[in-house]
């Protein structure tokens, strides 16, 4: 009999508005989450620790574990805690920022218990995504883990982090656009199956973004975005990898990461590295108008100087960003240039009319 339809993973359940963290014990009491609420809460530092004392308070069979930056170490360090607590938990929850639920979903994997993600800020698409981003002995690296069973996005807490990290995440999720042009052109030239229902998610995420009107002071705005983030992950774990969210942006993004660390947050670096790689591409005036309307009305980096980098550095970025992702076929690697090219190149992006 032919398979007629597939699988696809998703959350069980999505919680994005205002006051949402008020649900949290109802859901981790859930039986489809936990029995009876058997839990081990990871929490960064700051919201992350305020969230955890206030879900003590209604669910006591939580157990809290403080997780300390965004390394691979500190989510093996977390999955021994956990271990060694020698309890029978149902489940694991994230609470903080984009590194405190990568470790914990890396954390989560490696111990076999399903994750739930409770987000403080919007800074990227690791929200709900099968990937975690953790820093290693030679820079950060993807791996890939299982996708969180369930979401939850307080808007109340979204709007006390910095407004940047909310900035931050519109870079990630309108980048998807340039990793989409990526994978058709890798189909293409190197006839790679580009999943339809992948990119279906990820362009309905980014143009959902690219296109409103609001910034990042509209609470209609931030649902919008939250939402984008979810399905941006929704879009990977179709795909199997991070191919409908991540192409020579992410390259490029990287490459800065390992050679001038500090230099703009991830979805700062994500929507530069978009805004260039739309610029190689034979499309390119159109895509780079309307990406980079975006990313000027959120006050987001159209410039190497917007993240504190001189045209040759970035040049330098350009230059090594195809290793950083070997196996992936992007407009970096068609295009091939040499290293007086990409200067030309970088130098022709840098000094457009701004």
């Amino acid at each position: 009999m032919p398979l007629l339809s597939r699988m696809l993973l998703a959350p069980l359940e999505v919680d994005i508005r205002p006051g949402a963290v008020d649900g949290l014990a109802r859901l981790l009491a859930d039986q489809r989450i936990s029995g009876g609420g058997q839990v081990a809460v990871a929490v960064g530092p700051g919201l992350g620790e305020e969230i955890a004392d206030r879900l003590a308070a209604t669910l006591a069979t939580a157990s809290v574990f403080r997780v300390d930056g965004g390394s691979v170490d500190e989510a093996v360090r977390l999955q021994d805690a956990v271990r060694a607590s020698g309890r029978g938990f149902d489940a694991l929850v994230g609470i903080g920022g984009g590194r405190t639920l990568d470790v914990a979903k890396y954390a989560a994997t490696r111990l076999g218990l399903p994750m739930v993600s409770v987000a403080t800020n919007l800074a990227h698409d690791g929200v709900c995504s099968p990937v975690s981003s953790l820093d290693t002995e030679v820079g950060k690296e993807s791996f890939g883990v299982s996708m969180p069973i369930a979401a939850v996005v307080d808007l109340d807490y979204v709007r006390r982090a910095p407004a940047e990290m909310v900035r931050s995440g519109v870079g990630d999720v309108v980048s998807n656009l340039s990793a989409i042009a990526d994978w058709e052109l890798a189909g293409r030239e190197r006839g790679e199956r580009v999943d339809g229902l992948a990119v279906s998610f990820a362009r309905l995420a980014a143009e959902s973004v690219l296109y409103h009107p609001g910034d990042v002071d509209d609470p209609g705005f931030l649902v919008i975005l939250a939402e984008a983030l979810v399905m941006s992950g929704i879009a990977m774990t179709a795909a199997g990898s991070s191919r409908p969210c991540s192409g020579g942006d992410h390259e490029i993004l990287h490459a800065v990461d390992r050679l001038f660390p500090g230099a703009g947050q991830h979805g700062e670096l994500a929507g530069l590295g978009a805004l260039f790689a739309a610029s190689l591409r034979a499309d390119g005036e159109r895509s780079v108008a309307d990406l980079e309307t975006c990313l000027r009305r959120h006050d987001l980096p159209c410039h190497p100087k917007d993240v504190g980098l001189t045209t040759e550095q970035f040049a330098q970025a350009v230059e090594a960003a195809p290793a950083t992702r070997p196996d992936r076929y992007t407009v970096l690697e068609h295009r091939a240039l040499d290293r007086e090219g990409i200067e030309r190149a970088v130098a022709a992006f840098a000094e457009r009319p701004l």
